[in-house]
């Protein structure tokens, strides 16, 4: 306003280019030399004349109207989905398997939307997500552990139920069994055990049928977890998901008795929900994780 009664020379000629009555820019003019403490405008005549501080005003408007104009449109690229930024946390077989087909998805629908991608293991993801360090993580949990509460606080998007399943070398005397197989009748195996927390709930596992499983070795990479099965040099457990990621040679997947279950999920804040980008890549997400539910 004060850069139109500047360009114009009174507050009707203003009103009329800005699409106001002469009171209001009044009322606005007066209101603006009350915020800055001296007078902006004096009266000559007919017309409306700058002040010092006027003019020192008016030299900044065009930058602080090109500012917001530019802060406006950067805002309305991010929540009509032209632009934005989601920065996304997974565990290494959910980056393999699930991330692949949403971040295609997502890329395909919005191409101004760029999404970072590292690696970790839950409880660390949802560490980075409750210290601004991420924006979606994602994480599982074993269906009945402890401690089912802590994402309470969380936006919590199911994407699908993961199974675990044995892997026996392929000549093993269980790989064509038919039907699952009772944890028990691997109790005499060595065993090669997988991340800590796999491997923790393994352990729970077999200490629940009766035995405690003898780990030759213990490795967080999955494809070397399949290689040392398939070298027969043990057996192991893993996720359905864990062996869909690698090209699993010369080994055998054999289901479990009893049935071990885990929770695969997206987590957000309550806050970062609301953000367009975000909603879109949990959206696809949960598309990607219904089609993996489909296919098997």
């Amino acid at each position: 306003m004060l850069r139109a009664v500047a360009s114009t020379g009174s507050f009707s000629a203003a009103g009329r280019e800005l699409g106001c009555t002469q009171p209001a820019v009044s009322q606005q003019m007066k209101a603006l030399e009350s915020s800055v403490g001296t007078p902006l405008l004096v009266r000559t005549g007919r017309e409306m004349r700058l002040t010092q501080a006027g003019e020192a005003l008016v030299r900044h408007a065009a930058g602080i109207i090109a500012g917001l104009t530019a802060a406006e449109e950067e805002v309305a690229a991010i929540a009509g989905l032209r632009a934005g930024r989601v920065r996304l946390v997974s565990f290494p077989s959910g980056s393999s398997t699930l991330v692949p087909t949403a971040l295609a998805a997502l890329r395909a629908a919005h191409p101004g939307t760029r999404v970072s991608l590292e690696e970790a293991e839950p409880p660390k993801s949802v560490e980075l997500l409750r210290e601004g360090d991420c924006d979606v993580a994602l994480a599982f949990r074993y269906e009945g552990a402890a401690g089912a509460e802590e994402w309470d606080d969380l936006v919590v998007r199911p994407l699908l139920t993961d199974r675990l399943v044995a892997l026996v070398p392929e000549g093993h005397r269980l790989a064509r069994a038919e039907g699952a197989v009772a944890i028990g009748e691997l109790a005499r195996e060595s065993w090669i055990a997988g991340c800590p927390r796999c491997r923790g709930q393994l352990v729970e596992v077999c200490e629940g049928a009766g035995f405690s499983p003898r780990i030759d070795f213990a490795t967080d990479d999955y494809p070397a977890v399949v290689g040392l099965v398939g070298a027969g040099l043990g057996v192991a457990v893993l996720p359905q998901l864990a062996v869909e990621s690698v090209r699993p040679r010369g080994v055998r997947a054999v289901s479990l008795e009893p049935s071990v279950r885990r929770e695969i999920v997206a987590l957000t804040l309550p806050d970062l929900a609301q953000v367009p980008a975000v909603t879109a890549t949990l959206d696809e997400l949960a598309r990607a994780g219904a089609r993996l539910s489909a296919a098997r």
